[in-house]
């Protein structure tokens, strides 16, 4: 690890500005999901206890570099402030003159949030002048988004490199838990990848076959493996023009040794509705007229065999589309099976991405994997073997 950690920096006193991920749904005013707030309140409790003072960015939404007050990020300081346990004073922008008196009226066991950083048309194109308008703010910088950090934004790595500069609790745990996923794995190592299409984990894919032992393939994704081996799928989500990259990643896997299990039987309907009539087949008895929507029980026995093999195992993705049951099935067993071996101490688990987290909720088994990145396009970016810009910075700060 080539960056720092908060118990590596000087804090008492000191202003410590956080890049943190508060992109969180609302609901007529109303936070619906709190777990990004939740998970930034280490960091902020421990830049308190230390005697610093956090103060706070974070984008919310797409502005596009306007302000529009749909997106202010107002409605989070009460929130924020129940959560943390001390008071948090919000300021109607994140630089200039109302930021930097906030910032100089601050007192000890306070809080401050500046306004959404993306009403800056500068953040995304990572402008020179606006991070160190946002440096002018602090004396140490603490990056605990790395949900952001796989973009070079004037808040994640412009203004990384200005001041002394560390990540935050969140930070440490999420690269901490993809280190043992994928740097450093006990082997076996296993990973599912699931979703829609190829064409968008391609470089996951071709980055796991290289480092992985077992690859499980599932989703509408597993379609276009199946008819790159010359299978009907007759009328499945299918990426056609992506089959020849299918059959070249197999190949890979091939001469890397990894492993890849692809669904031998299918759960079809002729429609994609709640209670649709369904049918589990051998995957070469797709009908022409019915598309696949699961995986079938005799597939979820042979990645259950693997599980029990696996000491360390990485999922992405659902198996099925798991939003309308019967064909959760797959899914839900699936990651009940892999929590189970996590809850026993046998297996390393990790996951990530909108579509997993909702997909392990769904089945109960969150909270018992070993660790739950709210991550998407970092997640997916480190996996893919990729330097995320937010997290290089760090080791380039004026601290290194």
């Amino acid at each position: 690890m080539d960056w720092k950690t908060l118990d590596e920096m000087p804090l008492a006193d000191k202003t410590v500005l956080v890049r943190v991920d508060l992109n969180v749904p609302l609901e007529n005013g109303t936070v619906s999901d709190d777990t990004r707030i939740q998970r930034i309140v280490p960091t902020i409790r421990d830049i308190l206890d230390a005697g610093g003072k956090p103060v706070l960015l974070s984008h919310f939404g797409r502005p596009k570099g306007t302000h529009d007050p749909d997106m202010s990020l107002r409605p989070l300081a009460e929130p924020l402030a129940a959560a943390v346990g001390r008071p948090v004073m919000f300021c109607a922008d994140c630089r200039g003159p109302a930021a930097q008196a906030a910032v100089a009226a601050q007192q000890k066991d306070q809080v401050v949030l500046l306004e959404n950083t993306r009403f800056q048309p500068g953040e995304v194109t990572n402008d020179a002048k606006l991070a160190a308008e946002f440096a002018e703010l602090g004396e140490v910088y603490c990056n605990d988004a790395f949900s952001c950090s796989h973009r070079a934004h004037a808040s994640t790595e412009g203004v990384a490199q200005l001041l002394p500069s560390c990540g935050g609790r969140l930070m440490e745990a999420e690269l901490g838990a993809l280190d043992a996923a994928l740097g450093q794995p006990e082997r076996p190592l296993a990973a599912l990848v699931g979703g829609a299409k190829v064409s968008t984990k391609l470089d996951l894919l071709s980055n796991l076959v290289e480092h992985v032992d077992h690859l499980i393939i599932g989703g509408a994704m597993a379609n276009t493996f199946l008819a790159a081996q010359g299978f009907n799928v007759g009328t499945s989500l299918l990426e056609q023009d992506m089959t020849d990259t299918a059959a070249a990643i197999l190949d890979k896997a091939g001469e890397t040794g990894c492993k890849v299990l692809l669904p031998d039987d299918v759960v079809v309907a002729r429609e994609f509705k709640a209670g649709a009539a369904s049918q589990t087949v051998a995957v070469d008895q797709c009908p022409s007229d019915a598309m696949i929507l699961d995986a079938g029980p005799n597939t979820v026995a042979r990645i259950g065999d693997v599980l029990d093999q696996a000491k360390t195992m990485i999922w992405n993705g659902p198996l099925g589309a798991f939003e309308i049951t019967p064909f959760d099935a797959a899914t839900t067993t699936a990651a009940r099976k892999v929590a189970e071996r996590t809850r026993a101490g046998a297996l390393v688990s990790v996951a990530g991405g909108g579509d997993t987290v909702a997909a392990l909720n769904q089945a109960g088994v969150t909270g018992d994997f070993s660790y739950v990145s709210a991550a998407g396009g970092a997640f997916l970016e480190w996996m893919e073997g990729k330097a995320l810009p937010g997290i290089a910075a760090l080791g380039k700060s004026c601290a290194s």
